[in-house]
């Protein structure tokens, strides 16, 4: 063998023990959460909708959004109960507001806001609790009809606001 092709056997030597080093920790994984061993279960439930404004859709698909999200990247199993941690929330705000206004004073900018409120609850390590209100946005052009534009608009706000939580909650940044 060459000496450039021992070097390499080398690396990827050092990498995997790193990376065995690194998933025997039992609290960090690679898809960025910081999980405890002990903890196995996880209970997400319905997100109420409190906004004035009401769209008819909006609690199930941050609801499914979010299940999807932890089933994707944790290891723990969803239950209807008593789970190690609970997940619940509400839509508090969702609203549309000028961001740009011409010179003849005409909106040439809508933005769509959604706000959340949730409760997580780590029953092994309370520690961890988190009680936190989340709210992301999206722009479009005032010449666009909302109802044109609403469900993309909706899909890319519970996109954002589904990494804010996971972030706060599991991954804990």
């Amino acid at each position: 063998m060459t000496q450039g092709r021992l070097r390499t056997l080398a690396r990827i030597a050092m990498m995997a023990a790193l990376a065995m080093i690194l998933a025997g920790c039992g609290i960090y994984s690679f898809s960025g959460t910081s999980i405890q061993n002990d903890v196995n279960t996880v209970t997400i439930n319905y997100f109420d909708y409190k906004a004035q404004k009401v769209n008819p859709s909006l609690s199930n698909d941050l609801t499914e959004a979010l299940r999807t999200q932890f089933r994707k990247m944790t290891r723990l199993e969803q239950v209807d109960a008593e789970a190690d941690l609970e997940l619940s929330g509400s839509i508090t705000g969702y609203n549309i507001s000028a961001t740009a206004i011409s010179s003849s004073e005409q909106a040439t900018q809508n933005r769509l806001t959604i706000a959340v409120e949730i409760d997580f609850v780590n029953n092994k390590h309370p520690e961890d609790n988190v009680k936190k209100s989340f709210s992301q946005y999206a722009d479009f052009p005032a010449t666009t009809p909302f109802s044109s534009v609403e469900s993309s608009l909706c899909t890319e706000i519970v996109d954002k606001l589904i990494e804010d939580i996971f972030n706060a909650t599991v991954a804990q940044w």
